[in-house]
């Protein structure tokens, strides 16, 4: 275990050409640089949990904590967890479907968050108290899960991804008083111009203001493992306006970058011939304890996509990371981050420039390894503060990082050195 925190530690992949991204950070990172590891924030008990964010006006990191059943909220400047938010979530049941808290996203001073039973609460976090829930309509016990906000309309898009078929809701927001009130349901069962039917789940939403649309990760669509989508949703029709197709993907995470792009956190590896590589379950003689999944024998070929968000284009397949979760896109050194839960190479944070769109680096994290007693989490959340750069990746207790036996959030970033000014 050891040998894993040094490669944590060190360098892996290329390193960029230096990156303007002026008048944003505040500290001596903005110059891009090699990402490394840098600290942890203890956070005692944490062994699962789900979704992250962090507020840039705030730099207030948040935290979908199942074990302890809070939103955990780090000081994203000093790197402190300042304090935990009860909100009633439902916590780990053993099953992902039936727990919560899954999703989080700010506006201002309202907190929204995602729970079972088909739960979204807004937070008011001047007080850290609900002020309103609704319950979306979900089967008996399943969850709501990821969810975007459009700050102009003031709706929440939430996603019911383990129903059956899966939906998602548009909630609108008072802005007064954080009042929520169910609007209309996107089933994404024969939905889109193509009729198509979404066969396992939905995942990340996104707000795109040019567009004035939500997108959001459809892994499979039609019931063929090689075909996903990115969904393209009006939520003033609350209709399905188009559908963009994405191949040798599964595509999970989802996140708007420069130029009207998308980045597309592929959850699945696919090899070269364009068969899905199988995830390890459990170990036995065919997945050892720590084999992140089996290839048959053949090359696995793990990547991202960008797509325009305006075309469904794909501009480029991003060779090299894959078997990722939550993406994001930080305009302070202008990056995407990945949390590679599922890569060829084990958990990794995945760094990608969005301008040249190449893979820069893969930086080692870690997932509870399959042979330990359940709960076992995983490497599958991240966030970035724009100020200094700082990447924030929740880890399972019970690794060698530093001041992570219990649990821990990891903080990887741009090593400062004494001639940074």
């Amino acid at each position: 275990m050891s040998a894993r925190l040094s490669s944590a530690s060190a360098l892996l992949g290329a390193v960029s050409l230096a990156i303007s991204c002026a008048a944003l950070a505040d500290e001596p990172e903005r110059n891009g640089g090699a990402v490394k590891f840098l600290t942890t924030v203890p956070v005692p008990g944490l062994r699962v949990f789900d979704i992250s964010w962090i507020d840039p006006h705030t730099q207030l990191y948040y935290l979908a904590d199942r074990s302890n059943k809070t939103i955990d909220v780090i000081d994203a400047k000093r790197n402190v967890l300042v304090r935990q938010i009860s909100g009633n979530f439902k916590g780990f049941t053993g099953n992902n479907d039936t727990s919560g808290p899954d999703g989080v996203v700010t506006s201002g001073h309202w907190l929204f968050v995602t729970d079972a039973p088909s739960r979204v609460v807004s937070i008011d976090l001047r007080t850290d108290l609900i002020v309103s829930e609704v319950n979306t309509g979900g089967a008996d016990g399943l969850r709501t899960d990821e969810l975007a906000f459009d700050p102009v309309g003031g709706v929440i898009f939430a996603v019911n991804n383990a129903d059956e078929p899966p939906f998602a809701t548009l909630i609108n927001v008072d802005a007064n008083t954080g009042k929520l009130t169910l609007g209309k349901r996107i089933t994404f069962k024969n939905f889109g111009p193509g009729a198509d039917t979404a066969t396992n789940g939905a995942e990340q939403p996104v707000w795109d203001r040019g567009t004035g649309r939500f997108y959001i990760s459809i892994p499979e669509v039609n019931g063929t493992s090689a075909d996903g989508a990115v969904a393209v949703v009006n939520p003033k029709t609350a209709t399905v306006e188009a559908t963009f197709p994405v191949k040798f993907c599964q595509p999970a995470g989802l996140t708007l970058g420069p130029n009207q792009d998308l980045l597309i956190g592929c959850s699945v590896v696919f090899d070269t011939a364009g068969v899905a590589c199988a995830a390890a379950t459990a170990p036995n003689a065919t997945h050892p304890a720590g084999t992140p999944f089996d290839c048959h024998g053949k090359s696995a070929n793990p990547k991202q996509v960008i797509m325009d968000a305006r075309t469904g284009e794909i501009d480029r397949d991003v060779f090299g990371v894959g078997g990722s979760d939550e993406v994001w896109f930080n305009r302070g050194d202008g990056r995407y981050y990945t949390a590679s839960r599922a890569d060829p190479h084990g958990p990794v944070l995945g760094v990608i420039d969005a301008e040249r769109q190449v893979l820069e680096q893969i930086v080692p994290t870690f997932n509870t390894p399959l042979n330990t007693p359940a709960p076992r989490g995983t490497a599958h959340s991240v966030a970035v503060n724009p100020h200094n750069n700082h990447v924030f990746v929740p880890l399972p207790g019970g690794n060698a990082f530093p001041n992570c036996l219990t649990g821990c959030v990891a903080v990887f970033g741009k090593a400062k050195r004494d001639d940074d000014d």
